[in-house]
């Protein structure tokens, strides 16, 4: 499979001269008209799905867990050992059942290796789920917002993007040209390295089109003025996609336009970028996202257009997508590593537990306070400023967490001493009083004060959590179970 992308990335991208699209047809069936490269839609029993996924396990939930999120999806296996994702949705979605199999059966008829392609449903009783293809190396924006080996290479940035216009036209050219909350958790990672849209952003009450569950501050404007997505919206969509390949950040596209408008657009490229990338082409990109971003819904390209203009920007088409990414090829039946108990108590958002892990760690993990206090002069203000710790830690033990927070943020204000632990009990206290805000804060400062200490991931991973981002939270959960590991193998 691998060569063959190869292979036929050297026809798509040989010439920059020649601003050839590739046509809806090359993308479906493999590229090369294998008719049965994927399995035609298939019913599915609630039986099979359920011993698929082990019973809906809690272990095999790969996104959006969390009793506020609509719905789940989990990994599972079928008979024939063929990996899949199962979104199930909450017992109010699609109460109609034969409008639920139309739209499912519609989006099903769908076969494009840009997509990961929707392979079958199952509606019995008040269950609604759909079943697509798995894809093994995790989404868009764990590799671009929360990388752990490397930054995302410009070629393979540019390439996200080319496959995600191409999806779009083809979904466009077979009638499906409406998206719901296109993001960068929309965007997968196949067993090849290659990105994927997902085709479950095609199903979302696509018959409506008011569905549209995002934050206003990206929302496409006609959204905000009608309460409905449109064609248009999608391309606006798009270009939010664009500034996020370019900064590694979510930025809002009034300030991104702000710094286009104001000939700052450098300001906008992630720093891991510098020197890998040429200014015409970033010039060319941004000016791609302006269009995408413009105000007026009429003035933004189509998907064909979209196509067009980043096929002429491509960098090293040669190389195999996996390369490009630094992962390895194969990692369809790769493992998550299993939570620790204080991820465990995170991700349940346990402030009991959490208090009672916090309270056995004590100081162990802090290496500045010791060091600092060997060395410090003792005096007045260095007395009341470990005074203030200490009362505070006395108020921690006897969970008053508002004397807590009082103590260690005259601690903290001192100035004397920087202690990442101090920062994380008053993260939890704060968490106690609910505010989880102000206890994000403290959590990304202690792992600004110690980068290597999982705690404080941990931590982030809880106040997201606290704060409904699901899928955040987890990320961040990920990210510290993997650095807890690492930690333990050294």
């Amino acid at each position: 499979m691998g060569a063959r992308c190869s292979k036929f990335s050297i026809c798509w991208f040989h010439s920059h001269l020649k601003a050839s699209v590739l046509e809806s047809s090359d993308l479906e069936n493999g590229g090369k008209g294998e008719k049965n490269a994927w399995p035609s839609f298939t019913e599915f029993s609630l039986e099979q799905l359920k011993a698929a996924t082990s019973g809906f396990s809690s272990d095999n939930i790969v996104s959006e867990h969390g009793e506020k999120a609509p719905n789940v999806v989990y990994k599972g296996k079928l008979d024939n050992d063929r990996w899949v994702a199962v979104k199930r949705f909450n017992k109010f979605a699609w109460p109609d059942s034969r409008q639920f199999l139309e739209e499912a059966k519609a989006v099903g008829s769908l076969r494009s290796e840009r997509l990961v392609n929707q392979i079958g449903c199952c509606y019995e009783g008040d269950e609604r789920l759909l079943v697509a293809e798995f894809m093994p190396n995790e989404t868009l924006a764990k590799h671009l917002f929360h990388w752990e080996n490397q930054p995302m290479k410009w070629a393979m940035r540019l390439r996200v993007a080319l496959y995600l216009a191409q999806a779009l036209e083809y979904c466009s050219s077979k009638g499906r040209a409406l998206y719901h909350d296109l993001n960068a958790y929309r965007i997968l990672f196949d067993d090849d390295g290659n990105p994927r849209l997902s085709c479950f952003g095609l199903m979302k009450n696509s018959r409506d089109g008011k569905s549209y569950s995002t934050n206003l501050a990206f929302t496409p404007p006609e959204y905000l003025r009608t309460g409905r997505v449109t064609p248009e919206s999608v391309v606006y969509s798009f270009g939010t996609l664009l500034l996020d390949l370019m900064s590694g950040k979510h930025i809002p596209p009034s300030h991104a336009l702000d710094l286009i408008r104001g000939k700052n657009f450098l300001m906008l490229m992630d720093s891991a970028l510098e020197g890998h990338f040429s200014n015409d082409d970033g010039t060319e990109l941004v000016r791609l996202a302006s269009r995408c971003l413009q105000y007026e819904a009429r003035e933004r390209p189509n998907a064909k257009s979209l196509v067009t203009s980043l096929m002429s920007v491509q960098k090293e088409a040669e190389v195999a997508s996996y390369v490009l990414m630094g992962i390895p090829h194969g990692t369809a039946s790769k493992q998550p590593l299993p939570l620790t108990p204080f991820g465990e108590a995170c991700m349940r958002i346990d402030l009991t537990a959490i208090h009672e892990i916090l309270e056995k760690m004590g100081y162990k993990d802090d290496e500045g306070i010791a060091n600092e206090l060997s060395f410090q002069m003792w005096t007045g203000q260095m007395q009341e400023t470990l005074n203030s710790k200490k009362h505070g830690d006395t108020a921690f033990r006897a969970k008053d967490f508002a004397t807590a927070i009082d103590c260690y943020t005259q601690f903290i204000d001192g100035g004397t001493i920087v202690s990442p632990t101090v920062y994380a009990r008053r993260c939890l206290s704060y968490l106690m009083n609910d505010k989880p805000q102000q206890a994000l804060g403290d959590a990304m400062q202690a792992q600004v004060v110690s980068p290597q200490w999982p705690t404080a991931l941990y931590l982030q991973a809880a106040c997201l959590f606290s704060l409904g981002m699901e899928t955040d939270a987890q990320e961040t959960l990920k990210d510290g179970t993997n650095m807890e590991a690492n930690r333990a193998k050294n």
